[in-house]
């Protein structure tokens, strides 16, 4: 989902990057806020190397195309949506500068849709279900999350003229739900592995 350099025109490049830079200031507003910022600076550094090196990983699958997943819904849902959302700048930026994975003139672009509203939609959901199943919360959730990020990448591509929405339906869409089914089953396994071995990391201080 990493958009590279020259697939976004500059001057929407740019728009992105303020938006970008204003939902940022915003979260670090409401962070320097915490009374307890600073163990949650350190849960952010272990979880943002942890989503860095994870996402990095290229999984082959069935569809003949790498997979790559997020691991920031579970971030989210682990830490809340302020420190997991800047676990996703820091992870995507690490992956934009070290690994070549998304370009610099795009990286506002892919903050807004792999960092913001991958988090932003995954805790809407998870709180919405949760009153009804924890599973099925952490499921939907991570599944929401993932395909909502993938309609706002496909209205920026449109928007830039490198795609068709035609293209986008047959490509992007079933693409990404199948990568959000595979992540949201494995994300359930994952937390349900955690209450029963190390339930002190779901206790972590959300903001």
């Amino acid at each position: 989902m990493h958009l590279p350099d020259g697939i976004i025109p500059i001057e929407q490049a740019l728009i992105y990057y303020l938006l970008s830079f204003i939902i940022l200031a915003l979260y670090y507003y409401k962070f320097s806020k915490s009374e307890e910022k600073e163990k949650q600076i350190i849960n952010i550094a272990v979880f943002s190397a942890i989503v860095l090196l994870l996402s990095s990983l290229s999984i082959p699958s069935p569809l003949g195309i790498p997979i790559h997943f997020f691991v920031i819904p579970l971030v989210v849902i682990l830490l809340g949506v302020v420190s997991g959302t800047i676990c996703s700048f820091i992870s995507l930026l690490g992956q934009a500068i070290l690994l070549d994975m998304g370009g610099i003139t795009a990286f506002g672009a892919n903050f807004l849709v792999m960092g913001f509203m991958i988090s932003i939609v995954t805790i809407v959901f998870y709180n919405i279900f949760l009153n009804i199943d924890e599973k099925i919360a952490i499921f939907l959730s991570t599944i929401m999350g993932i395909i909502s990020a993938t309609f706002l990448q496909a209205i920026m591509l449109v928007f830039s003229g490198s795609i068709t929405f035609n293209a986008v339906i047959s490509t992007l869409i079933p693409y990404y739900m199948f990568i959000s089914i595979i992540e949201a089953i494995l994300n359930v396994i994952i937390i349900y592995t955690l209450k029963n071995v190390k339930p002190e990391v779901l206790n972590l201080k959300k903001l």
